[in-house]
């Protein structure tokens, strides 16, 4: 399987290149250079499999030429043993449309953590076949960064170092990341909002004289190994619920567009999937981007739901790449006019490309305390903020009754306690695995939204290539 640059600059790639490297050398994001196809029959053939077996079928075409099936197996055992549930994403039904599919089973109760335990054992398989060291770089809006160096902390050949706006997430998304006290883990709280971090981390790998010095890689979604790792729960939970046999929606609560980017992608592949619902909080420039084609940024609201604070959407890029048409040397012109101005308009190809299966919907904070307010007495479930925005979003689809709708659930409601105790009257307790999370000794630096400042540090701390 070969890569290719939404840019139309950067050389194509193989999968364990495009893993180690994250980011295309021209800016850009990569994508296979063509959709795996799966047949009714290879879908229907997923009935009944565990969880690994699901991920191997599903993720084998993608990792074509650098992985064996065995070798996929084993990665895949090894990153979903650390699961407290058996079914790695179980689905709950609310009632007789409406189904959570829980995704915070993982070592950090957050749906990163499906796709990055996976990509640290990719990475750890990778840089044992070459004699290199890696340089981590992410930003996070709260969940990324946990599960991210969870995924990482203690592994040879890799330091991670995290941005994450400083008071900007909750004290258990914090002290996830700031408490691991690895030798190869560094915590950066910056002094702005978690777009400015990821533009400092995008900045990075960009710069030639900074990634001529260090062998950078990317943890984020903007990394391909992480889209293909969460297409793996579509197919999962549309087996369970009657696909191929009938069409399943799913609403994603979305800040990023990587979660949502990978329902798209099981799409392509001939998941039969009726609706993608782009849920949005009040930072909803994907909502008016797909219903009114603007892509402007505006100044972020901070939230209850934090990971969705976002104005700029790193992974919208590989779907304007997609639905418009595939050619990277206009998409290319289009984003440097994003990045010069902060505002662009959708072309017709890309907004009718992406209206055959996405909708969205701008979800306020009273629609979403209604929501976590409906789950908790209706179906006794206690949902976190972020997946209230999916539910509230699902609830208001208007399509057949028939075709049942999935909500992501992407956190642990523990993890915004507050949020969750302000709209139910419940406070979630911290599952015992991460109980004592209050107790530990935190670890961090803080640093202005700077170029110079965040590459000093990191200059500083990292291993230059060898």
């Amino acid at each position: 399987m070969d890569y290719i640059s939404t840019r139309g600059s950067a050389p194509a790639l193989g999968f364990e290149d495009v893993t180690l490297a994250g980011l295309a050398s021209d800016g850009g994001l990569y994508l296979p250079s063509q959709w795996p196809q799966f047949s009714p029959d290879m879908i229907r053939a997923l009935a009944g499999l565990s969880y690994v077996e699901t991920a191997v079928r599903v993720m084998a075409p993608f990792v074509a030429g650098s992985l064996s099936e065995d070798e996929l197996r084993d990665l895949c055992a090894a990153a979903y043993g650390r699961f407290s549930h058996d079914a790695v994403t179980p689905l709950v039904q609310l009632d007789h449309r409406h189904w959570l599919l829980e995704l915070f089973h993982g070592p950090t109760l957050a749906f990163k953590d499906v796709a990055l335990q996976l990509l640290g054992q990719l990475f750890e398989r990778f840089l044992s076949r070459r004699d290199d060291h890696l340089t981590i770089v992410g930003a996070t809006s709260g969940d990324t960064g946990s599960a991210a160096i969870d995924a990482v902390a203690g592994r040879e050949k890799i330091d991670i170092f995290m941005l994450h706006p400083d008071g900007r997430v909750s004290d258990v998304q914090r002290r996830q990341m700031t408490t691991v006290l690895a030798p190869n883990v560094y915590n950066i709280a910056i002094d702005g909002s978690f777009d400015d971090a990821q533009a400092l981390v995008k900045r990075m790998f960009n710069d030639p004289d900074f990634s001529a010095r260090f062998n950078l890689s990317a943890v984020n979604s903007i990394n391909w190994a992480r889209l293909m790792a969460q297409v793996v729960y579509y197919f999962y939970a549309a087996v369970r619920l009657g696909a191929p046999e009938r069409p399943v929606a799913f609403s994603v609560p979305t800040g990023n567009f990587g979660d949502v980017f990978a329902g798209y992608v099981a799409a392509q592949m001939g998941l039969p999937v009726a609706k993608l619902v782009v849920a949005t909080n009040v930072n909803d420039i994907l909502h008016r981007a797909l219903s009114q084609g603007d892509y402007s940024q505006g100044q972020v609201v901070p939230t209850a739901t934090p990971s969705m604070d976002i104005q700029v959407s790193s992974n919208f890029e590989r779907l304007l790449f997609d639905a418009g048409g595939r050619d990277g040397l206009a998409l290319a012109e289009q984003m440097r006019g994003f990045e010069a101005s902060k505002a662009m308009r959708l072309t017709n190809a890309q907004r009718e490309g992406a209206a055959h299966i996405f909708t969205s919907a701008r979800i306020d904070p009273d629609s979403m305390t209604m929501a976590m307010r409906w789950a908790y007495d209706a179906a006794g479930q206690v949902i976190d903020p972020h997946s209230a925005i999916g539910l509230a979003a699902a609830r208001d689809l208007a399509l057949d009754p028939a075709i049942p709708v999935v909500t992501l659930a992407t956190a642990h409601a523990a993890k915004f306690r507050d949020a969750v105790e302000r709209a139910t009257g419940t406070r979630p307790p911290l599952p015992a695995r991460v109980g004592d999370l209050f107790a530990r000794e935190e670890s961090f630096a803080k640093l202005p939204a700077t170029f110079e400042a965040v590459t000093a540090y990191v200059a500083e701390r990292a291993t230059p290539r060898s």
